[in-house]
């Protein structure tokens, strides 16, 4: 065994020990491992109650180092060969062989953490639950035992997929579906039933997603350095631009968490969950500082050919992110406060209690903060922002009306997910549809006209490492493969603009949407993005695999858009109300009954698609007046070098045009005098007969 193999292993087994000494700590502190057990209510014994935590944290922690190993294959290492023949580097192989087996391990530790939930729920020793019928009962039937099994299977997937993959893409979808792997835990835990439970998801999902790639990526970083393997300073440096993004993520929502649970300050030193949220908030602090000291001294001495400085630095680093990984997995076992007065059921199911009757006012100024919504449009509308700047900095022009409409898009966005729209939502079908129509036929309209893909090639660098793939490459990749030729041609996005609503209305996904919070965000991102797919072949500015003439477009558009109509007069036609367990739950004492309300509902979708149907023809008719500009402007200038001294008369079309005109004319004439001088003839022979 070489000495940097013997480092790795010397670490890792330091991160261990320090992950288990916090875990075990915060366990005792927090008290969920002392609670009293009282008679006559079922124990799961001391190995539930132990081995649950440390299986959950040994899932953290391997998920991580999957997540950390597939980044550093797919985005940290450089890729080989060009744009032509793309693959993976040697090095970038082998973390893709150890994701595979990393993920196993991930696998073994979640069903260990299913099977050790299933005992803590129902109160029975584990021996009880693997030799009973409990597990394969209670497996669909509880919500941490649906997510822990999805999460099984996902990483089993990618334990089996990792082990014959050598291109980048491959690896980019690996690194996806393990990442989609990360949230159905974490979801299903605290954050599913607090207060605001809505904000609370949303940001216990973001706070996952930007732990495992920070904690993963450096991980692996160490194990690169420690092994002395090539392009350690590349690969240090874009890892350091993520990380800080990580942070930063990271922090606002564990903040967002902790405001959720904990909305009095006083709670984080008078309560156990809190002081223990106060240790992690600590621990963050102390990661922030080794980010900053990264970016300061340790990326230079790479620079400069220290890597040691790097190494040491990096694994005590690590060690410190693996004991606050064993203070999360603690923190996440210990039970909140309880709220000073007992919830009513209707805040249970929203997370806010009842709003008064609404009115068009309320509608505008009973602001409800959607976590999720608001960063979307906040790194939305920044990232457009940054992507104009910089081309105007750089000399070039970006049209503001597409910059205008953008932002317009992004304000619509906003006003049905953070106004009163979103809070009467949930409660009123009728409110819920006007906010379905705005996000799938009006906001991907002005979003596609802000042409921001084109934007994005415009502003982006090429890779600094020629052949390798940086976001424009990939970007470029992304736009012709097979998956955008097909997703992209009309006919499937227009299938998938008009078939699923009525597949999610007329079938139980809708109700099983509005119960979930993230199956309601599901949905909502689902309209929005099946809405920019059809106007993105409808009237995109960005290159597309195929184009329609302006002729077909508009045929597109009168052809799809009465489906919306058939389905308002179907929604109005109805006698038995969608969803009715849902809405007869969260009925309003002040509100209609919920067919009447349904039927209004079906009136709106049935009038709103005027609105964007009138929209689009003004569009379309800009963008084919311009396009004839265009292309009249473009001949105009091909004549123009075609009649300058040694430019070539065929590339004048026009020219040419009356050149082949003028031609066919004159072999007209040619013939007709042939045939003239032929009857001529003929007529003098006849007259010649007749003398004779």
């Amino acid at each position: 065994m070489s000495k940097g193999t013997l480092g790795v292993w010397r670490a890792g087994a330091v991160a261990v020990a320090a992950a288990a000494a916090a875990l075990v700590a915060g366990l005792v502190l927090g008290g969920s491992v002392t609670e009293k057990v009282i008679p006559g209510l079922g124990d799961p014994g001391a190995l539930t109650r132990w081995g649950l935590p440390a299986s959950r944290a040994a899932m953290n922690l391997l998920s991580a180092l999957t997540v950390g190993a597939l980044l550093a294959a797919a985005a940290l290492l450089p890729v080989e060969g060009g744009r032509g023949a793309a693959r993976l580097s040697a090095d970038a192989v082998r973390y893709v062989g150890a994701a595979s087996w990393l993920a196993a391990g991930w696998a073994a530790a979640a069903a260990a953490t299913l099977v050790l939930t299933v005992a803590d729920v129902l109160g029975q020793p584990v021996q009880e639950v693997v030799t009973g019928s409990e597990l394969s009962s209670y497996v669909g039937s509880l919500p941490q035992g649906t997510a822990l099994m999805l999460v099984v299977l996902l990483a089993v997937v990618v334990a089996l997929m990792a082990r014959t993959t050598t291109t980048p893409a491959a690896a980019f979808g690996l690194l996806a579906t393990a990442g989609i792997a990360l949230l159905p835990a974490p979801l299903t835990g605290h954050s599913a039933s607090a207060a605001n439970h809505a904000v609370a998801t949303t940001g216990v999902a973001l706070h996952v997603a930007a732990v495992a790639p920070w904690v993963g990526g450096l991980a692996v970083l160490a194990v690169h350095a420690m092994l002395r393997r090539d392009k350690l300073p590349v690969m240090a440096e874009r890892f350091s631009r993520m990380a800080l993004w990580c942070f930063i993520v990271v922090g606002a929502s564990g903040m967002v968490n902790v405001i959720a649970r904990l909305p009095d300050p006083v709670e984080l030193v008078e309560t156990n969950y809190g002081r223990l949220a106060l240790g992690k908030i600590i621990a963050f602090g102390a990661l922030g500082w080794f980010g900053w000291w990264h970016r300061n001294r340790t990326l230079p001495a790479l620079a400069e050919r220290k890597p040691m400085a790097f190494t040491r630095f990096a694994t005590v680093e690590t060690v410190v992110m693996a004991a606050t990984m064993g203070l999360a997995v603690a923190l996440a076992r210990t039970a909140p406060p309880p709220p000073d007065a007992p919830e009513s059921a209707v805040k249970a199911l929203l997370g806010y209690d009842m709003p008064p009757e609404v009115t068009p006012v309320r509608l505008a100024t009973l602001w409800q903060f959607d976590l999720f919504f608001a960063v979307l449009v906040i790194v939305l509308g920044g990232l457009y922002l940054a992507a104009v700047v910089r081309l105007r900095r750089r000399g070039d022009a970006w049209p503001l009306g597409r910059t205008a409409a953008w932002f317009v898009g992004l304000l619509s966005i906003v006003i049905v997910t953070q106004t009163g729209v979103a809070k009467y939502a949930p409660i009123l079908f009728s409110v819920h549809m006007a906010q379905h129509m705005v996000l799938n036929m009006l906001t991907p309209i002005f979003l596609v006209v802000g042409a921001p893909v084109t934007l994005a090639l415009r502003a982006l660098k090429p890779a600094r490492i020629r052949g390798d793939r940086g976001p424009r490459e990939w970007l470029t990749a992304i736009l012709h493969s097979r998956y955008s030729t097909v997703i992209a041609h009309p006919a499937v996005a227009t299938i998938i603009f008009v078939v699923s609503i009525f597949a999610l209305y007329f079938t139980p996904l809708f109700e099983a949407a509005m119960r979930n919070h993230l199956g309601h965000i599901a949905m909502m991102v689902h309209f929005l993005a099946a809405g920019s797919l059809f106007f993105w072949v409808l009237l995109g500015v960005d290159p597309a695999p195929k184009k329609l003439p302006y002729p077909g477009r508009l045929l597109l558009l009168f052809v799809t858009m009465p489906f919306h109509a058939f389905f308002g007069i179907a929604l109005m036609n109805m006698s038995q109300a969608l969803a009715r367990g849902w809405y007869a739950a969260v009925d309003p004492p002040w509100g209609t009954t919920v067919l009447h309300d349904q039927h209004t509902g079906g009136a709106i979708a049935w009038a709103f698609g005027e609105i964007p149907t009138f929209i689009v023809l003004l569009f379309l008719g800009f963008q084919w007046y311009t396009d004839d500009q265009r292309q009249a402007r473009r001949q105009d200038r091909k004549a123009d070098r075609a009649a300058q001294p040694g430019g070539r008369p065929e590339d004048d079309e026009l020219a040419a045009y009356n050149a082949r005109l003028a031609k066919l004319a004159e072999r007209d004439r040619a013939a007709e005098q042939g045939t003239t001088g032929q009857k001529t003839t003929e007529q003098k022979t006849t007259e010649q007969g007749k003398r004779t």
